[in-house]
């Protein structure tokens, strides 16, 4: 039996998997936050205490919660494949004097599997290696703390990749400081006893980045993909071409977004909540340009036409029922921003009508409930700083196929 398949944004959720924060948040530092893409320091206590219910509420409503950190560490109990994740690991994290490189390969071959995850997502301090600072004349003059940098942003666990149908896309992040998040995932689609799959949509080398938060999965037939600041036009289109070709996937609509943070993915703007109905933001709602993907005639080729009515004319027309939106923050555009920055529109489906959502956001869930949604609140004090929703803190591996 398949560990993945996903063919929609709603159905009952059966499996996701998560990343609990840990110390690579405990080492973020201000001096640093810009380019760890960070705009605060979240309390990592309380970041975890906010994780452990997200991952309890889904337990308590009968879903199977993997961690990345488990898959990691379970991909590499092979010698010969530890002994690549750590040669791929130093490659990525750009450690070029070889007496550094032997100390740091020799530091990462005396731990665990778990260990070893751990301490590769929490970034490298210098004072771990022994007599580091005796090296090199470089280690002596610079005084920037790390051998490789922490992931802060790993919790974000849908960007990493994507599981499409029964199909996997190893995403290539935008932002090269995210770009070795995708290690992890590689090695598990890879090398995993359980979820090794034969080959890959999409693989984190490929030239143009795409990120998950991106990617909507809304039915057996239709994905929706946002041409965002972190997703590129061109691998778009090559993962449409790729889908399309395997004939289940019919069309992929991808949706023109503006290149700003406030924007970052499709799913801070857009996210479904039942079988007809998505939260979004006020943005969306109105006509936004959007290019419809389809088969074309010659083999291996695309059909791309712009279509610039109402994204729910489109969505209703593609999906053959009546899509409407919920507007985030309502009709009053202050609040629609305000909620939207906290990701108010960023809700994760437990089954169709049942989302989890942060607490903060009130006027967008009291919107949701009043048009008959179940909301189940998650307080986002610590978790909310990373610019991130319940969406994007899991990614789906499995839903109930009907």
């Amino acid at each position: 039996m398949k560990k993945i398949n996903i063919n929609s944004e709603v159905k009952r959720l059966k499996t996701v998997l998560v990343h609990r924060p840990g110390l690579e948040l405990a080492n973020l530092t201000p001096r640093y936050l810009q380019e760890q893409l960070f705009d605060d320091i979240p309390w990592l206590e309380e970041a975890q205490r906010e994780h452990d219910e997200f991952v309890h509420i889904l337990q308590a409503h009968g879903v199977e919660v993997v961690y990345l950190v488990d898959l990691a560490a379970d991909s590499i109990l092979n010698p010969q494949v530890k002994n690549k994740f750590i040669e791929q690991f130093i490659f990525e994290a750009n450690v070029d004097n070889p007496t550094t490189k032997k100390q740091l390969r020799a530091f990462l071959h005396e731990l665990a599997p778990h260990d070893l995850i751990r301490s590769t997502m929490a970034g490298i301090r210098k004072d771990q290696l022994p007599n580091y600072k005796k090296v090199s004349l470089s280690a002596f003059i610079e005084d920037y703390p790390f051998i490789s940098d922490p992931m802060p942003n790993l919790y974000f666990t849908r960007d990493c990749a994507s599981v499409i149908g029964q199909d996997i896309s190893i995403n290539r992040m935008r932002n090269e400081v995210r770009r070795r998040e995708t290690i992890y995932t590689d090695f598990i689609f890879k090398y995993h006893p359980e979820y090794a799959v034969e080959d890959l949509l999409y693989e984190r080398g490929e030239y143009s980045s795409i990120e998950g938060g991106d990617i909507l999965v809304v039915d057996a037939q239709t994905v929706l993909i946002g041409v965002s600041e972190r997703t590129e036009p061109d691998a778009i289109e090559t993962l449409a071409k790729r889908l399309l070709a395997r004939g289940q996937w019919q069309c992929v609509i991808a949706i023109n977004l503006p290149k700003e943070r406030t924007f970052m993915h499709l799913d801070t703007v857009l996210t479904q909540v039942d079988d007809q109905r998505f939260v979004a933001h006020h943005a969306l709602i109105k006509n936004v340009t959007h290019y419809v993907i389809t088969p074309a005639v010659r083999k291996n080729h695309v059909r791309i036409d712009e279509v610039k009515e109402r994204l729910t004319k489109t969505l209703s027309r593609v999906l053959k029922k009546p899509i409407s939106f919920i507007p985030c923050g309502g009709k009053d555009t202050i609040a629609s921003d305000r909620e939207q920055w906290n990701d108010g529109a960023n809700t994760l489906a437990i089954e169709p009508g049942k989302v989890l959502v942060y607490a903060r956001n009130t006027i967008t869930n009291e919107i949701l409930q009043a048009n008959g949604i179940k909301t189940i609140a998650l307080r986002s004090s610590e978790l909310a700083r990373g610019r991130g929703g319940p969406h994007c803190m899991s990614m789906p591996l499995k839903r109930r196929e009907n």
